[in-house]
């Protein structure tokens, strides 16, 4: 609140045009008149992050319990994930592009690049986390090797899971709009590309508080499905702060 007071109050004492930088209410008014243009922008962009980020999820869980149980195919992909993740995204867009077209395709593909790595990385640490001791019991007791992941690994996993999706979540948007800006006919990040070309610095800068709000919220609602399938992480802490 305080830094929006003065970025208009700056702004307002410099007489600095709007097309080089626009004051807060200048952006709120843009936003209001073209709410519905950046609406529709904004659930094409999002539809491109769920899908990607979906993807990536499921091969992150996929790789990572291969990873996990095969240490030839670690030391196979491992190398592989790493390689992947210090490719720059700008450089293989265009080609996603011109592989398939103007579709939502090379965009689902960049977030799930750029969402993979954090996921399956952190989803491999958890799983190997689990205390030694706790595997030799469920041995013990008969448990299957289903049976112990089930019940024990995947379980014991969650916050390392958890952790990794909400840093991968934060990327996909990220991924989303450069996928949009090297080539897309809707989004968020087309629509900043328009709206900068015809100087509309103010609608510029709404496209970008709606991503970054985008990324927050996506963020908040994995933290509140983390506290809902691993509430015992949490007791301990409530309990705690009851004895202060």
């Amino acid at each position: 609140m305080t830094l929006g007071l003065l970025w208009e109050i700056g702004v307002w004492l410099s007489q600095t045009p709007v097309y080089i930088l626009p004051a807060p209410s200048r952006i709120a008014m843009r936003f209001v008149s073209d709410f519905f243009l950046i609406v529709e922008h904004f659930f094409a962009t999002l539809s491109g992050v769920l899908l990607g980020f979906i993807l990536a999820l499921v091969a992150a869980l996929l790789i990572a319990l291969a990873i996990f149980y095969n240490r030839i195919i670690e030391r196979l992909l491992y190398p592989t994930m790493i390689f992947l993740q210090n490719m720059p995204l700008f450089a293989i867009a265009p080609l996603l592009k011109l592989w398939l077209g103007f579709t939502i395709w090379p965009k689902i593909i960049i977030v799930a690049l750029i969402a993979f790595f954090p996921m399956a990385v952190n989803t491999v640490d958890g799983l190997r986390a689990t205390e030694s001791e706790l595997i030799r019991f469920f041995k013990i007791l008969g448990a299957s090797r289903r049976q112990t992941l089930w019940k024990l690994l995947f379980p014991s996993a969650l916050p390392f899971i958890f952790s990794g999706m909400r840093v991968g979540v934060t990327l996909s948007v990220v991924g989303a709009v450069i996928g949009e800006w090297v080539g897309a006919q809707a989004g968020l990040g087309y629509l900043m590309l328009r709206a900068n070309a015809t100087l509309k610095t103010d609608l510029v800068f709404a496209a970008i508080f709606v991503l970054a709000g985008l990324g927050a919220a996506l963020f908040g609602i994995l933290t509140l499905l983390e506290r809902a399938c691993t509430p015992w992480r949490f007791i301990g802490s409530h309990t705690a702060n009851l004895l202060d």
